[in-house]
């Protein structure tokens, strides 16, 4: 069992980590310049992600009422972990511009995407079930309480008085809210999906994470990695140790058990979403800084998945 849960963990973490050391490359090469991951992380955000959101939600299962004790849960937790983050980002982070970038690699986890991918290889398709409205719930949760922490971070730390309307019009403008919201009023009007639609959709679909990762990774300063202030360390440290380790025990003091308990822990220690890239460049934050965030937490979260399945998987819990 020991390396048939280190065999999953490397499946669907080292995947992302290569196409990261692939931008990498394209960079060192020139076939990926500053001025590409601007225009391509504009189309990523623009248009590829928002596809992606739209689709899986479109398409996905309608689970609302079985499954709604652990997406409420998820929602809670996430909202929690981000409470969480913010306080400690006063503490912690000096740079009140990096504060948003900090809390936002801290929280928001790559549900859409890895935690399926964990959910699926780990319980089939009663992981899907289960994951699909928690999936729902969490990324909405995720893209709204990002354009919070970054418009407050970003535009608080030029010495501006921030109110609701900015932060309101970021999230009613934002084009993954929008993705999202319009793929859950598809989902329950119970309209037939046209195939050309689909399959269209799909081919937009598939290039959001790869081009995502690969901008990226040609974003990635190596030697900034970790400097003094350990914003990216921390940032990291958040996202696959300790959120997952304080959703999984809420989780099992809440009655959780089995696959539920499993999907709760698999889908809160996946990287920082590879969105939280295209978001921070968008609105004109520390774009390194989360590229950063979300190499470490890549490499991170391998450990941190086999080693807690491990742990559960022994305890009986799952």
């Amino acid at each position: 069992m020991f390396w048939q849960t280190w065999s999953f963990a490397f499946g669907v973490t080292v995947p992302n980590l290569l196409i990261l050391l692939l931008g990498v490359m394209l960079r060192r090469t020139g076939l990926m310049d500053d001025n590409f991951n601007e225009k391509a992380s504009r189309l990523v955000f623009n248009i590829a992600l928002p596809c992606l959101l739209f689709f899986s939600v479109a398409q996905g299962h309608d689970s609302s009422g079985s499954n709604l004790p652990l997406a409420l849960y998820g929602g809670v937790a996430t909202v929690v972990s981000f409470l969480l983050l913010e306080l400690v980002a006063l503490r912690l982070v000096k740079d009140p511009r990096e504060r948003g970038i900090f809390v936002q690699g801290g929280f928001r986890a790559n549900t859409g995407i890895a935690g399926l991918a964990y959910a699926s290889l780990a319980f089939g398709n009663e992981g899907i079930a289960l994951g699909s409205m928690y999936l729902a719930v969490t990324v909405i949760l995720f893209n709204v309480l990002s354009v919070i922490t970054l418009t407050r971070s970003l535009k608080g730390g030029q010495g501006k008085r921030i109110g609701m309307k900015p932060i309101l019009h970021g999230i009613v403008t934002n084009p993954l809210i929008i993705g999202l919201v319009l793929g859950l009023a598809f989902q329950h009007s119970h309209l037939p999906m046209p195939a050309t639609i689909a399959s269209t959709g799909d081919f937009i679909s598939g290039m959001a994470l790869p081009l995502a990762m690969l901008c990226a990774g040609a974003s990635l300063d190596w030697r900034a990695m970790f400097r003094s202030s350990n914003v990216a360390a921390w940032s990291s440290a958040s996202r696959v140790i300790f959120v997952p380790a304080l959703m999984t025990f809420g989780a099992w003091l809440f009655g959780f058990r089995g696959a539920a308990l499993g999907v709760i822990f698999l889908f809160s220690c996946t990287p920082t979403a590879a969105g939280s890239y295209v978001m921070t460049r968008a609105m004109g934050g520390n774009a390194t800084l989360a590229a950063n965030i979300i190499a470490v937490t890549t490499l991170g979260s391998f450990f941190t998945t086999a080693l807690g399945l491990y742990l559960l998987r022994t305890l009986g819990v799952i």
